[in-house]
């Protein structure tokens, strides 16, 4: 018995990795606009916590932190996004992913995507050179060979990561409670509609930047990563900065959130 609940939870966690990765896309990504907010040197730190028998345990960090990088051609924002299991949890289920972009600083339209995950021995890395409409993938998993892929995606679309941030650049105070927006990313080779509803303000704790008032957003997609009507909700401070103050989410396999610990260099 105890080894099917560990079996159980175990999964679970897995499965609240997979599925938080591909919400992070989803809940920062209600708009394309300039970066004028988005600089070099940012750090957010958020705690991660999961539903495991009715209570809400804390399992992991995010961290998504932004820094300059020069090459002889170019400068690009690299933009970066980590998660991990905190150490008491490593032995029972161990946890390391980085998703990692490289952007124009003033379009945010990226050229490089990277994904690195590790989770509980599984291992995928992913690498997306991104031209234009043109995407050249790159796929190593497990012990199977790597593979190769060329496929094009619509002008709007971007990779997971650097959606994170459009967010940010969007006066949201113009927005009408109950208004939509249609979107598109790109994940796991293939293209996903993602809607947005924004659904008013509210005021909550954002960490150390204290008690905040927020946009609180409603994220949909045509996916099975996310379940129910209004449960996946993410809530941006509703000022010039919009840091992401908390997010809840609702899967097959429970529910969780993201909650903002620190906020630096914004």
């Amino acid at each position: 018995m105890k080894s099917k609940i560990h079996e159980y939870r175990k999964n679970n966690i897995k499965n609240m990795s997979n599925k938080i990765s591909l919400i992070l896309c989803f809940v920062f990504t209600f708009t394309a606009a300039n970066s004028q907010t988005i600089k070099s040197g940012e750090k957010l730190v958020f705690a991660g916590s999961y539903n495991m028998s009715g209570l809400m345990t804390q399992l992991a960090q995010v961290t998504m932190s932004t820094e300059n990088v020069t090459t002889s051609k170019n400068t690009y924002l690299h933009l970066s996004c980590e998660l991990s299991t905190y150490s008491k949890w490593d032995s029972f289920f161990k946890i390391r992913d980085i998703y990692e972009s490289y952007v124009n600083p003033k379009t945010l339209k990226p050229s490089l995507y990277k994904r690195n995950i590790d989770e509980g021995g599984y291992k995928k890395k992913e690498k997306y050179v991104i031209k234009g409409n043109t995407v050249n993938s790159t796929v190593k998993k497990r012990n199977y060979p790597e593979s190769q892929k060329t496929f094009t995606i619509g002008g709007s679309t971007q990779d997971v990561v650097s959606l994170l941030y459009k967010v940010r650049t969007m006066d949201l105070s113009k927005f009408k409670v109950g208004q939509t927006q249609n979107l598109m990313i790109v994940f796991d080779e293939k293209q996903i509609p993602v809607t947005l509803k924004f659904m008013g303000k509210e005021t909550i704790s954002a960490g150390n930047l204290g008690s905040k008032e927020c946009y609180k957003l409603s994220i949909g997609a045509k996916t099975d990563a996310l379940k129910g009507k209004d449960k996946n909700l993410i809530w941006l401070t509703a000022d010039s900065k919009k840091v992401p103050a908390l997010l809840k989410f609702s899967i097959p396999v429970g529910t969780g959130q993201l909650t903002l610990t620190s906020a630096t260099g914004i």
